[in-house]
């Protein structure tokens, strides 16, 4: 994988967690998020208002664009364990930022992730 390939899928690795962690954001500014027939209409508006989520989608949107370039330029069986770094970067970011729990079995599990990412690029 070239220089410019790894720094595109780092790009896309950086805007996928910012997209997790700003829809987190927003759901929880929103609230619990109610479907019921009544509330449904005013749940999606909310949801749709709510700034957090609109940045978020749009960093999906864009990482989704990044990514074509990244299959573009290398194979899927290599990019898309890589791009798994995300689940890293995003689990940790939400400890810090949500202080959402960051147990040993997920710690381990983020190990082996790691770990196959280490495999996958040496390969």
């Amino acid at each position: 994988m070239t220089p410019a390939t790894v720094l595109l899928l780092l790009t896309c690795v950086a805007l996928n967690t910012i997209a997790q962690l700003l829809l987190k954001a927003g759901v929880k500014t929103v609230g619990a998020i109610d479907l019921s027939g009544g509330q449904l209409a005013r749940t999606m508006t909310s949801l749709a208002l709510e700034w957090h989520i609109l940045v978020g989608l749009f960093c999906y949107v864009t990482s989704v664009v990044v990514w074509l370039l990244v299959l573009s330029r290398t194979d899927v069986s290599v990019a898309y364990p890589m791009s798994s770094l995300a689940y890293i970067v995003t689990a940790v970011a939400a400890w810090q930022l949500f202080d959402e729990n960051l147990s040993a079995t997920r710690v381990v599990g983020i190990a082996v992730i790691v770990l196959g990412v280490i495999l996958v690029a040496r390969s």
